[in-house]
């Protein structure tokens, strides 16, 4: 299975998101690894995105966004969770792709003592909060490359996924731009997250 390289996600993050469904992401700690496939991504742009992190300009939360593609951005969301996202499309234009879902397949026991509230199995790494939990992705980790070979957080091709099976719908959470079709998940898997319509407070959550 080869690891992304960096001019794999150098596009616009409509396309790259689409392109990480059935990827896989590799964390390695000390404690242990933990490997999950991806099922479901949300798309955020730049300047013309008012539910993006970026859209009004870069600062110094937001700097990872402009690029270079392939790096995590890695930000913290009601004093409680982090999320992580891929950053895409070419050095100096901002956009990512938030990562919300993925299905366990390596270091099981191990995303079970991180989330030791979640009951099954498939949930671990249903939804962002919890798939930055299972993979044990903190603060830390913002800016790290994805695509070095040497890096603690790695992304890999994993398996093509069928257009038959992959939903479009409208992003979790945003309390602008709401009806744009910009989350993509793989139909029928049990670790997509459950749909919410955003508001003003849970604006704060999304890329």
């Amino acid at each position: 299975m080869s690891q992304l390289k960096r001019e794999d996600l150098a596009h616009d993050p409509l396309w790259v998101a689409r392109r990480l469904l059935g990827c896989e992401l590799r964390s390695s700690h000390p404690e242990g690894d933990v490997r999950v496939k991806l099922v479901e991504v949300e798309a955020y742009r730049g300047g013309d995105d008012p539910a993006s992190h970026c859209y009004r300009g870069m600062t110094q939360r937001n700097a990872v966004m402009f690029g270079p593609a392939g790096h995590l951005y890695v930000y913290f969301v009601y004093g409680m969770h982090f999320c992580i996202n891929v950053v895409c499309t070419e050095d100096g234009t901002p956009g990512a792709v938030l990562l919300r879902g993925g299905e366990v397949l390596e270091g099981t026991e191990l995303a079970r003592r991180r989330r030791p509230a979640v009951r099954k199995d498939a949930q671990l790494a249903s939804g962002p909060a919890r798939l930055a939990g299972v993979l044990g992705i903190t603060g830390e980790d913002n800016g790290i490359d994805l695509t070095a070979a040497d890096s603690p957080v790695r992304l890999f091709a994993g398996t093509d996924v069928d257009e038959d099976d992959v939903r479009t719908g409208p992003r979790v959470g945003v309390a602008t731009a709401v009806d744009l079709p910009w989350r993509s998940w793989i139909d029928g898997s049990p670790s997509v997250s459950p749909y919410r319509r955003g508001g003003r407070r849970r604006s704060r959550d999304q890329a």
